[in-house]
């Protein structure tokens, strides 16, 4: 008997340990936005971005059963003067160095600094700022959102393909208006479109919806766009929500209407359902009892770009990730038709850009015949040779 039960115990001996789970925990730090939108659609949600992180935690908690690792989203939700950098102190206190950022392009920079100290990596799901990949690049921030040229010429490149290059370009009066204005600009030089005139909307700080009747646009609208020089398509310039929305149906001449009003550029859209997007729609609405918006989408890529490196790398450590997905072996799939990768000179996701009518999606951008000598993905945005990027 006792040398059955040695032989029992030297058995269990040689078995192997089971390997400890690797947890990995991602914070998002994310800031309100405006409520004051055209469209009573546009509405920002409560759990805006943090209900795509919470999908894609699921989902890398789907094949982390098998690799042995655990995804966490930790919330971390700043309201009207919080500090950016307590609440990045406190995520990095719970172990969270991995860091979904929904901040505006001033925030983000001064958290990133502050997080350089601590070992963190950001990934920047809502600023659009080029100078963000550019003069003003960091080596700890990757840039999942697409910025403002990547957005304005997946729209040139179609309107270019359609033959409609003359453009009459109307912006509004706030600088980030100015920013998407410059990025239409430098797409109409990049193409070989032009800009037949420029006008200015001025904005009165009323309400967006409250102050803005049909009757009252229906009258200004085609007053404020007549005795236009001849051109093809309407490009609005207006990330404040003032008047892009207003545009279409409104114009003096019938003109089709792009950029911030009528055919958008972005990186996604509800109606989106090609290449096996239908089903990650479905998820989300079932989900979350919602559609699923830009934000909520850039948060579940940013999720999952972790969760694919942590797969392939074995590790949760935020530069050993970093690294990983700077490599060429790293993609990730996105729903796109193309497998998605960053650009090492500054760090952006490569993507496609989807061009909307808020109903469906019209086209995908890079279109026909725009080519490149790496990637198509590569004629949308500043490519390598242009860029300013010193990674610091």
């Amino acid at each position: 008997m006792k040398s059955l039960i040695a032989a029992f115990c030297f058995a269990l001996a040689a078995l192997p340990v089971a390997a400890e789970t690797l947890n990995v925990k991602v914070g998002v730090l994310r800031e309100a936005h405006s409520r004051e939108t055209l469209s009573i659609l546009d509405i920002p949600a409560a759990d805006d971005a943090l209900a795509g992180a919470l999908l894609g935690a699921a989902d890398n908690n789907t094949t982390g059963k098998f690799t042995n690792q655990s995804f966490e989203a930790i919330d971390a939700k700043l309201e009207d003067g919080d500090d950016a950098g307590a609440a990045l102190d406190a995520l990095a206190e719970k172990g969270a160095l991995l860091i979904i950022a929904d901040l505006a392009p001033e925030r983000l920079l001064a958290v990133a600094d502050r997080a350089r100290a601590k070992g963190a990596l950001l990934f920047n799901i809502s600023a659009a700022d080029d100078r963000l990949r550019e003069e003003d690049c960091r080596a700890n921030v990757l840039h999942v959102v697409p910025t403002r040229s990547m957005l304005a010429d997946g729209l040139a490149q179609y309107l270019v393909w359609k033959q409609w290059r003359r453009w009459l370009l109307i912006k509004g009066s706030h600088p980030k208006d100015e920013l998407l204005a410059q990025a239409f600009r430098n797409s109409a030089r990049k193409f070989g479109a032009k800009i037949v005139e420029e006008r200015v909307y001025e904005d009165t700080d009323g309400g967006r919806r409250s102050d803005s009747g049909s009757v009252q646009t229906q009258r200004q609208m085609p007053l404020f766009t007549q005795n236009a020089p001849a051109y093809d398509a309407l490009i609005a310039a207006d990330e404040s929500e003032v008047f892009g929305g207003y545009l279409p149906y409104r114009t003096w001449d019938p003109r089709p209407v792009g950029g911030s009003g009528g055919l958008r550029p972005t990186s996604w859209d509800a109606a989106h359902e090609q290449w096996g997007a239908h089903q990650l729609q479905n998820r989300f609405i079932q989900a979350f009892r919602r559609p699923m918006n830009a934000r909520d989408n850039g948060a579940w890529l940013a999720m999952r770009m972790i969760g694919e490196a942590a797969t392939r790398a074995a590790s949760n450590d935020a530069e050993t990730l970093r690294r990983y997905m700077l490599g060429k072996d790293f993609s990730i799939a996105a729903f796109k038709g193309v497998a998605l990768t960053l650009r090492p000179w500054n760090q952006q996701l490569r993507q496609p850009i989807l061009l909307s009518d808020g109903r469906m999606v019209v086209s995908v951008s890079p279109q026909e015949g725009f080519l490149h000598q790496a990637t198509e993905l590569d004629t949308l945005g500043v490519d390598r040779p242009e860029t300013k990027c010193r990674l610091k």
